[in-house]
């Protein structure tokens, strides 16, 4: 049977204390909302509304095409914007599932929503909730049962009474409701609480007072964390971060201290691949089989390659070959290429430059707006004096150029094929394939030196005591 999904996003989330809209938020990469979306998109849906409110524009920019959105002018509860919802979805049959979620359940899963969906429509019930336990149930509604284990209504935290805040049993606020029933009884529930808003919970115990069938199915109480404020968010963040280092685990991966590695959900690993503690994976970061990252590494945005080495460094919008080393203590800015069996060594920074096959900058260079060719080699020291004060330019290094430790080379310049550039050089000029440069001043040496300057500094001394 097909079904719809309506998606209330338009809370200001107060409790964040923060400008970002609370749906926005980051989980693993990606913003709370789209968790939520994707999760319900893989259940088949006819139809996807997103009720949005606060940040409507900003919330709107996430969402894939084909999901549809409403506005919510007033946020006067969950109840408002199902109805808001609904009004949106236009004339539903009586029979046809909707699914309602909130947009800051990220960690809800598309087989929860699925099993929901089985139960409602084999039970022919006129709504079916997903429950769970939990140990602190402050700030989440009450689920309430008779005495023989029905559902008999769901009170919110703030309007229950001490001995109702004693139940653990909580509403996770994932519903499937028949279209029919939840329409006319979003048409009867009132603002008649503390909060003046208007409740979806309540429409629960509507139904059950009306003699429908509801029914509720129990669901992992992680699965049902909703985030309100940052440290929910961080938990929350917590089992996602699990979730995806699990996966890649029994894919082959192998970690170090999972405890100690961050992986976006974007990430690709190949079998074979090794993190070591303190690695950061973010963005769209793709990593080939029987590379190793780490430790302490950060990777924002990049792809590294297979058998390559990769380690207290950080790479941004980057790509890395094959059996490449990178680090220790190396970044890699936004447009750097290290194509195979190049080197980036250590404290040398990289960007917008593009070292080809075998080209090398072992130690304390700095790369900036250059080619570099094949089998080249950067000494210790080299930097790439790019920026004229108004402008960037480039330098090109030809294959199998040496370039001498502590060279300055002055874009826009370019070295030849074979060309070699004299440790401490300044090099402001072409130098052409197979010749050597060397810019720097004559040695002069000073003979006696040491001795006039130890005769000297005791007479400045002896001149000052006696003063």
């Amino acid at each position: 049977m097909s079904h719809v999904v309506i998606i209330m996003a338009a809370g200001e989330g107060v409790r964040m204390r923060s400008e970002v809209p609370k749906v926005l938020h980051p989980v693993a990469g990606r913003p709370i909302l789209s968790w939520i979306v994707n999760a319900a998109a893989a259940t088949g849906p006819e139809r996807i509304m997103v009720v949005v409110g606060a940040g409507a524009r900003r919330v709107r920019s996430i969402l894939p095409p084909g999901v549809e959105t409403c506005h919510q002018p007033q946020r006067r509860g969950t109840g408002q914007a199902a109805l808001v919802g609904m009004e949106a979805l236009g004339e539903l049959a009586d029979h046809t599932p909707v699914v309602v979620l909130p947009g800051d359940v990220p960690l809800i899963t598309s087989e929860a929503i699925s099993r929901a969906l089985e139960m409602h429509v084999s039970e022919g019930a006129a709504a079916t909730m997903l429950t769970a336990e939990v140990e602190d149930p402050t700030g989440y509604g009450r689920v309430l049962r008779d005495s023989q284990g029905w559902v008999e209504g769901v009170v919110e935290h703030v309007d229950a009474t001490v001995e109702q805040r004693e139940v653990r049993e909580i509403n996770t606020s994932l519903y499937v409701f028949a279209a029919g029933p939840l329409r006319a009884a979003l048409g009867r529930i009132g603002a008649g609480n503390r909060q003046g808003e208007y409740y979806l919970p309540d429409v629960i115990g509507l139904m059950v007072g009306d003699a429908m069938p509801v029914t509720a199915m129990p669901m992992p109480v992680h699965n049902a964390l909703g985030v309100n404020d940052q440290a929910q968010l961080a938990e929350v963040a917590g089992w996602m971060r699990r979730r995806i280092l699990r996966r890649h685990m029994l894919a082959g991966v192998w970690m170090e201290d999972p405890d100690r590695t961050y992986v976006d959900a974007d990430v690709e690993l190949s079998p074979g691949v090794r993190l070591h503690a303190g690695v950061h994976l973010e963005g769209k970061v793709v990593v080939g089989e029987g590379a190793i990252v780490g430790p302490d590494t950060y990777v924002r945005n990049s792809s590294i390659g297979p058998g390559s080495r990769v380690w207290y460094a950080v790479v941004r919008e980057s790509r890395i070959g094959a059996d490449v080393q990178v680090g220790p203590y190396a970044s890699l800015r936004p447009g750097t290429r290290i194509d195979g069996g190049g080197k980036a060594g250590s404290f040398v920074e990289i960007k917008n430059s593009r070292l080809r096959e075998g080209a090398k900058a072992p130690h304390l260079s700095y790369v900036g707006d250059a080619d570099v060719g094949e089998r080249a080699n950067i000494g210790a020291g080299t930097i790439t004096a790019n920026y004229d004060g108004y402008r960037k330019h480039r330098t090109v290094i030809g294959p199998g150029a040496q370039i001498g430790s502590n060279t300055v080379l002055v874009a826009p310049v370019e070295v030849g094929e074979e060309g070699w550039t004299g440790a401490g050089s300044t090099i402001t000029r072409p130098v052409p394939s197979g010749a050597l440069a060397v810019e720097r001043s004559s040695q002069k040496s000073l003979p006696g030196y040491a001795a006039r300057r130890a005769a000297r500094y005791r007479e400045e001394n002896e001149t000052s005591d006696l003063g």
